[in-house]
């Protein structure tokens, strides 16, 4: 198996786009470190819902678990007001994937 996905799907009032979007831009940056990370994005919805995705890819779902239990809980125990009104998790197992091929130009 190629890993998994997690699409945390963060519904955010208009008015906190701008406050989730600086949290995450002055994060820890915990999760880069964190072993069997692989990948993170924020995906800004352009029109039509108020729903921003935070996609993660993880080595295994143990890897995902373990941040969950240790480091996750310590970036997001900083207290305030949280900027999104709902949250839900969706998972996935990756099991085909690809990427650009070499030109052979360098």
């Amino acid at each position: 198996m190629a890993g998994v996905v997690k699409i945390n799907v963060l519904t955010v009032p208009a008015e906190q786009r701008e406050e989730l979007e600086r949290r995450f831009g002055a994060r820890a940056g915990l999760v880069e470190s964190e072993d069997g990370f692989e990948w993170f994005e924020l995906l800004r919805p352009v029109e039509g819902t108020d729903q921003y995705l935070v996609y993660t890819r993880w080595r295994s779902e143990e890897d995902f678990q373990r941040w969950v239990e240790g480091s996750m809980r310590q970036a997001h125990s900083g207290g305030g007001r949280p900027a999104a009104s709902g949250a839900t998790l969706w998972s996935f197992d990756v099991v085909q994937q690809a990427g650009p091929k070499a030109t052979g130009q360098d």
